[in-house]
């Protein structure tokens, strides 16, 4: 069946783009972040890592010292430019079409929009650190989603990540401590702070929109009376669950261990099911961020 399904699809190419879709909500994506930037982080001189956290700096540095100074967007795309050349040279033709529109269509955002955006909660760097942080990752992650990219520390990350035994995450939380050395030298530790702390929301946020919340339970159930315990699975809850072997490593016995995904309001009956066949069951429970197919969400491919 599988076979027969990837035969009728293009020859060689089973994943496929929506160029129109994917850069509209790229687009939006790109425009949520901009604003959140100019309304929120930027005012508040909040340094949220990355190029956009970098560039801010210069831009007051440049400002405080009685120099022209440098818009946000322009200093991020000299930065992207350099990075994208860099990677390139080093690495290839890899970073695609979306990496250039991302990169550039930020950029060109930031500078355009910011003339017509009031900054908000300039009197209160918390606030401005939690709404600038999750409107920036709600825009990142419609980026993220549809394959785009807006450039950046990941860029940096991916170019270290084989000269140090680290990954490419590792690698961009170490980038992004650096801008936050940075910002602290030149705003100081508390501002250096607050631009931690809308880091951490950022990328929460960005794993939230990505992922979607956490609505599915993951349930592994180790009993001796996996059967019965499957049928009532099946029948009362409408589930199905799958069985598969395994053997304990202290009593060397084999068993089968039956593993089901439930809904949240489904979680209490699939805990009381077990409990009434088996008290003494080993269940374990588990979030699952998002979960495709029958009975659950459909999967929807790119086109």
């Amino acid at each position: 069946m599988v076979r027969e399904t990837l035969k009728r699809m293009a020859p060689g190419r089973v994943l496929r783009s929506r160029p129109v879709r994917d850069y509209f909500w790229m687009t939006v994506g790109i425009l949520i972040t901009a604003y959140a930037l100019d309304a929120f982080l930027i005012p508040n001189k909040i340094a949220a890592g990355g190029v956009s956290g970098l560039a801010t700096v210069v831009f007051y540095a440049l400002k405080d010292a009685g120099l022209p100074s440098i818009p946000v967007g322009v200093t991020m795309l000299v930065l992207n430019v350099v990075l994208l050349a860099v990677g390139i040279r080093a690495r290839g033709w890899r970073y695609g079409a979306k990496t250039l529109y991302g990169a550039l269509g930020l950029s060109v955002a930031i500078d355009v929009m910011a003339p017509f955006i009031q900054p908000l909660a300039t009197k209160d760097p918390l606030l401005a650190v939690l709404w600038g942080g999750a409107l920036t990752g709600i825009g990142m992650g419609m980026v993220f989603r549809v394959g785009g990219n807006t450039g950046g520390t990941d860029i940096v990350a991916q170019l270290l990540t084989k000269k140090v035994s680290l990954g490419v995450g590792q690698l961009m939380l170490l980038v992004d401590a650096c801008v936050l050395l940075v910002a602290a030298l030149k705003f100081g530790p508390e501002l250096a702070l607050y631009g931690a702390v809308a880091v951490f929301v950022t990328t929460t946020t960005i794993d939230v929109v990505q992922e979607g919340l956490s609505t599915e339970k993951a349930a592994f159930i180790f009993s001796k009376l996996n059967d019965q315990i499957g049928e009532a699975i099946m029948s009362e809850l409408g589930r199905g669950a799958t069985a598969f072997a395994a053997r304990g490593v202290y009593t060397g016995e084999d068993r089968e261990v039956i593993f089901c995904v439930v809904s949240r309001r489904e979680l209490d009956d699939l805990k009381n099911i077990v409990h009434t066949i088996d008290p003494e069951a080993f269940v374990v429970i588990s979030d699952v961020h998002e979960a495709l197919g029958e009975g659950f969400k459909e999967a929807r491919i790119r086109r």
